[in-house]
């Protein structure tokens, strides 16, 4: 699973984008502005970042300078409608790794970020092991001391996604856009309930907790 930043100016696409990320086992954030990713990479780290470029505050080769200026290997990929060699040569001059023109096959896309993770000596991660507990995402398996617990498939998707990130708190939104297949008109408020199936699978594991953050959503918190 990759982390991922996705500067999108146009609010549908940029949740489209993310949400098939989201379903290709990687974790996609969006953005609308440049201030906002660039601030979001001063407090974390990410992997890759997909990039628009013709933006009103701040356009893509301005943010991918910005990028190159404090870190030189992070993979960036540019996603935009521009389709002449000079705005490709000037994107490859600052330092970005791949160009895209919109309209995006986003299987291709994720297919050229698998190859951008592999040359960057990143790998997809398969398996999560803390403590006594693993998780296996090719098996969908989860096990405590070598005893398994079983899991629905949404219920391994939503804690592997808290697992993956220990002390970040995900709203109930964005858990709920890991069940892709969810009925849309599910209330978020439905995440409640597989917290609470959850909770009561893992109440021998001693190695992490879920937490309720009021207000928010859930984080996991490591013991």
């Amino acid at each position: 699973m990759a982390r991922i930043i996705v500067l999108e100016d146009d609010r549908d696409l940029n949740r489209s984008v993310c949400t098939f990320l989201t379903m290709k086992n990687h974790e996609a954030e969006g953005f609308l502005s440049a201030s906002q990713a660039l601030e979001a990479m001063e407090k974390r780290k990410y992997d890759v970042v997909i990039t628009d470029v013709m933006m009103k505050e701040m356009d893509g080769f301005e943010f991918a300078s910005s990028i190159r200026d404090s870190d030189t290997t992070i993979p960036i990929i540019f996603m935009t409608a521009l389709d002449d060699i000079s705005s490709k040569t000037k994107g490859y001059r600052l330092g970005i790794d791949d160009y895209m023109v919109k309209p995006v096959d986003l299987e291709e896309l994720n297919l050229r970020i698998g190859a951008l993770l592999k040359r960057s000596g990143l790998k997809d991660e398969k398996k999560l092991e803390i403590g006594s507990f693993t998780m296996d995402r090719e098996e969908f398996s989860a096990y405590w001391m070598g005893e398994e617990i079983p899991l629905t498939k949404r219920e391994f998707e939503i804690l592997y996604t808290l697992l993956s990130s220990p002390k970040k708190t995900f709203t109930r939104s964005h858990l709920l856009d890991k069940l892709w297949d969810w009925d849309s008109s599910s209330s978020p408020r439905a995440i409640d309930v597989y917290m609470t199936k959850l909770r009561n699978k893992l109440e021998k594991c001693t190695s992490f907790e879920i937490v309720t953050v009021h207000g928010l959503g859930y984080k996991a918190v490591l013991k």
